[in-house]
């Protein structure tokens, strides 16, 4: 069952690594092991289940092994609104031709909180649902 659903599992992934900027081969091989876990689990013979119910069944298996993932290893950050509208205006002065090291200066900030800022918005920010299990 696990080698059949690995496109499944692959899509989900993809979805991951478009939304969180992680490699999406490291989130595919997260993703099969969700499926393994849930194909362990997964009685076919029990009242209601087919080979054809086993994608619902294993979704929040999939999905719960990156999420985990992902949260356990610190990657998904919040970045103040605040951070997200001055890095816009830098780089939009970037574009205009200001000289990368005066954009602190006119967006009144140090140098310092403006390398800090520039490196939180580096990451892209992810906002996921949390999906019910059924």
């Amino acid at each position: 069952m696990v080698v059949e659903h690995l496109p499944f599992a692959a899509k989900v992934a993809a979805n991951y690594a478009r939304r969180t900027g992680h490699p999406k081969e490291d989130l595919e091989q997260l993703a099969a092991i969700g499926l393994i876990k849930a194909s362990r689990r997964y009685d076919i013979h029990r009242p209601g289940r087919s080979p054809n119910h086993f994608i619902a069944y294993a979704r929040p298996f999939v999905n719960g092994e990156i999420t985990h993932y992902l949260r356990d290893k610190g990657f998904l950050i919040s970045v103040p609104g605040r951070w997200r509208e001055l890095h816009a205006r830098g780089q939009k002065l970037l574009r205009e031709g200001v000289v990368a090291h005066e954009i602190p200066q006119q967006l009144g900030l140090s140098a310092d909180r403006w390398a800090g800022i520039c490196q939180a918005c580096a990451v892209r920010v992810v906002a996921m649902e949390s999906e019910k299990q059924e």
